[in-house]
């Protein structure tokens, strides 16, 4: 087994209390250790002085140990009816009752000694279960490629079955573009999985989108949309209401943008994700482009004044939004990333502040992005 170094510090403080006391010869602290091949054995995880043996084997194997003594004393590290281990104290010869004051003092280390213990073998359990779940999940990783990439390849064939004016490609091409996000999905979990990136935080709650992992390259903006927008403008077919996607596109959003902009596709997620879950089906839903930012709107009821001054606060939810599951969260993330790359996310209530095309009633939510 292999201890912590925190553990071993903890046992060695313990001990250290005994070291100068003149009643005690040695103190030793061992941890039972079952071996496969071999019989059960204690093993050494502390003792004072530290010149003393490294091992404690099989009482059949050490004489002196079958020889009931009035100067050694065991003290048992137990949870419950559980035996992890034992406190073993031997004291300088003498003829004199073992003092009270001394095996008080043992009892008390052999208890702190058991919670140390316990605590100990409870994260070892932990880390070999995360180990074991990390290599599963990179075998499952692995598994699932194969798979993705033949539908890729189905989808490729649909296409040139389909011919270039067949009216189907359009779903074909959707598939084939969540084909490329799943893929990130499982780039992003590969990536997540390694030891120098595990420790790192992408975002602060839950995430629509894979994390996109740490780079110091530029990005096209419109290249992370694209895929939102095609799959809202499905949606919004399947529910039957109206989609306004964005044209004109501002010369902004056609340049190389810098990579901490790239939480704003998460932020768009959310947004439309909300607009289509809570917004009547008979309101219209879009995104607008312009100098101003990205405008996700929708033509439906306005969000009452008086809960638009804590829409954005983490865990608030707007009255229409109770009857429907959620955490209200997704604003006040929202908010978070936009912060990240010193931009901002604000309500405005009629869509038309943002650009005369867009409906006079509704809700807009406008990103908007520092100068370049």
């Amino acid at each position: 087994m292999q201890f912590s170094n925190r553990f071993l510090n903890l046992v060695d403080e313990q001990l250290s209390s005994f070291e100068f006391d003149a009643e005690l010869e040695a103190v030793v602290a061992y941890v039972a250790k079952t071996n496969e091949k071999d019989s059960p054995t204690l093993e050494v995880v502390g003792q004072r002085p530290k010149q003393i043996i490294k091992k404690l084997g099989p009482i059949e194997n050490d004489p002196d140990l079958r020889v009931p003594s009035s100067n050694r004393r065991w003290y048992p590290l137990q949870e419950g009816s559980i035996l992890l281990g034992v406190l073993r104290a031997e004291r300088h010869p003498s003829d004199s009752q073992w003092p009270d004051a001394l095996d008080t003092r043992l009892q008390i280390s052999a208890s702190a000694l058991a919670s140390f213990l316990s605590v100990e073998l409870d994260r070892e359990k932990l880390v070999n279960e995360l180990s074991e779940q990390k290599e599963q999940i990179g075998v499952l990783i692995h598994q699932l490629r194969n798979p993705l990439a033949a539908l890729r390849t189905y989808a490729q064939l649909l296409l040139r079955k389909l011919g270039p004016e067949s009216s189907q490609r359009n779903l074909v091409e959707g598939l084939l573009s969540e084909q490329k996000q799943v893929d990130k999905y499982l780039r992003a979990l590969d990536q997540l999985s390694q030891p120098n990136l595990a420790s790192k935080t992408f975002a602060p709650v839950r995430l629509l989108l894979p994390p996109l992992l740490q780079t110091e390259k530029p990005l096209d903006l419109m290249e992370l949309f694209n895929p939102l927008i095609d799959r809202a403008k499905a949606t919004a077919k399947l529910q039957g209401r109206e989609w306004f996607g964005p044209v004109n596109l501002p010369d902004w959003i056609k340049k190389l943008r810098p990579s901490s902009e790239a939480v704003s596709a998460e932020i768009i997620a959310n947004l439309l994700e909300n607009a289509f879950r809570y917004s009547p089906v008979s309101a219209a839903i879009g995104i607008a482009i312009n100098d101003k930012g990205i405008c996700v709107w929708d033509s439906g009821t306005p969000i009452p004044l008086s809960e638009r001054e804590n829409i954005f606060a983490s865990g608030f939810r707007s009255s229409k939004s109770k009857e429907f599951n959620g955490s209200g969260l997704g604003l006040s993330l929202g908010k978070k990333l936009a912060q990240q790359f010193d931009g901002e996310l604000k309500l405005i209530v009629k869509p038309t502040d943002f650009e005369e095309s867009l409906p006079k009633d509704g809700n807009a939510f406008v990103i908007s992005f520092p100068a370049k």
